[in-house]
């Protein structure tokens, strides 16, 4: 038997790692923003739903875990429609 070659490995340089490095952290930070701004959005709506699902399955009535997810929805929804402007950028937040 005949041993295989084995290729030599590319060798990138220091500057190119860094290059794939900063890409990769740049792309995580958009997601964490974009994640974090509809936390933001949809917090009040999120927790409520997930607490009518814990309701729920433990086997108890969630109506009203589920009302509020509607009704903070229903103000997330008209908050995003509502022009901001730098003089009331932070108005509606809780």
């Amino acid at each position: 038997m005949h041993p295989l070659p084995v290729p030599a490995r590319a060798s990138r340089s220091p500057r190119q790692r860094g290059q794939g490095m900063t890409e990769y952290i740049i792309v995580v930070a958009l997601i964490a923003v974009a994640a974090i701004g509809v936390y933001t959005l949809f917090g009040q709506t999120i927790r409520n739903q997930t607490a009518g699902l814990a309701l729920e399955v433990s086997g108890q009535t969630a109506s009203t875990a589920i009302g509020n997810a509607q009704a903070n929805a229903t103000t997330a929804s008209t908050n995003a429609n509502a022009r901001k402007g730098l003089d009331n950028y932070d108005a509606n937040n809780r």
